[in-house]
């Protein structure tokens, strides 16, 4: 089939590279302009720019899609290259730019989206961190006609995925880009779809993620926390102030059996660094301190003094600058 694809971090490049492989004809590959990124901050090409460059696939990077908007040429500009492209499907994977109407209108079998939940549970930017977040047993891929709304659209298939107590968003995350290629690949073998409406109820919204949401406040459950550290991970790190620098915390277990006043360092020796929260107590296995690799706690801990009976307080907490 003769595509265009619009997407731009790894999980859409997941997805290119399987619709590449399956032969699909990729006229033209949508995908958001350079960031800076890195100590030098640096002009860099996202995942899918780079792949697509590398295997030949012109490539288009407006900075908006909207024909009235501030950036109206490089709109005109892309719906004068989708439409020379004589594209019959556009395939959407994380974007990060809104499709107008046109756009939807478009190519003859409209705009396939997909989407790493099983809809309408989890609607919006950050679906993986948020069913980790949520502590969901389950979440998978749903393929979705686009529609004007926000995750609305009719539903053509889904497929459950089992979330694992030890999964980060790093590792949920490439399980889902890999099931999601492969179910774009089994749409668009179909020569025609059925589409289902989503369930009237259930829906949630899985907002944006926060760098201040990151920080560690003790106040909340141990539970959540753990929960917190594994989906912010690999982004943006979840991390508590010590001495007024941030310490990313990479991996934690929940200690349901110890106690005391939230914020309070219940053991910093030897191996165990344990920190009382609102129920229970985080035990906090992998550390980092700014500029420095991932530790485990007893390397970690080796190289601080006794923390023990520490109060770290919510405004010790502050989020990174």
């Amino acid at each position: 089939m003769r595509i265009a694809f619009a997407g731009t971090p790894e999980f859409a490049a997941t997805a290119l590279r399987a619709l590449y492989a399956a032969g699909h004809d990729i006229a033209l590959v949508l995908t958001q302009p350079d960031r800076p990124a890195g100590r030098g901050l640096k002009l860099q090409p996202s995942p899918v720019k780079t792949w697509a460059h590398a295997h030949g696939l012109p490539v288009a990077q407006p900075r908006s899609l909207r024909l009235d908007g501030r950036y109206a040429e490089d709109a005109r500009q892309a719906r004068d290259d989708l439409q020379a492209a004589g594209i019959e499907c556009l395939v959407v994977a994380a974007y990060g730019l809104i499709l107008p109407l046109w756009t939807l209108d478009l190519p003859l079998r409209g705009c396939l989206n997909i989407h790493a939940s099983l809809l309408p549970r989890w609607r919006g930017a950050a679906p993986i961190h948020r069913a980790i977040e949520a502590g969901d047993a389950t979440t998978g891929i749903t393929l979705m006609q686009m529609d004007e709304g926000l995750d609305t659209g009719d539903m053509l298939l889904w497929h459950p995925l089992a979330i694992r107590q030890d999964d980060t968003t790093g590792s949920l995350h490439d399980r889902l880009a890999d099931l999601g290629g492969q179910m774009v690949v089994q749409a668009l073998a179909s020569s025609s779809w059925t589409h289902v409406p989503q369930p009237p109820g259930g829906a949630t919204y899985a907002r944006k993620i926060e760098k201040a949401e990151a920080r560690l406040d003790w106040t909340c459950s141990a539970a959540l926390l753990e929960r917190r550290v594994r989906a912010f991970d690999p982004f943006p790190g979840a991390h508590f102030m010590l001495d007024g620098q941030p310490v990313k915390v990479w991996r934690a277990r929940v200690r349901p059996e110890l106690g005391g006043a939230p914020g309070e360092v219940l053991q910093a020796r030897g191996q165990t660094l344990t920190v009382a929260c609102a129920d229970g107590a985080l035990e906090l296995l992998q550390l980092q301190s700014p500029g420095g690799r991932r530790l485990d706690a007893a390397a970690w801990l080796a190289a601080h003094v006794d923390l023990t009976g520490t109060q770290l307080t919510p405004e010790s907490s502050a989020p990174m600058a």
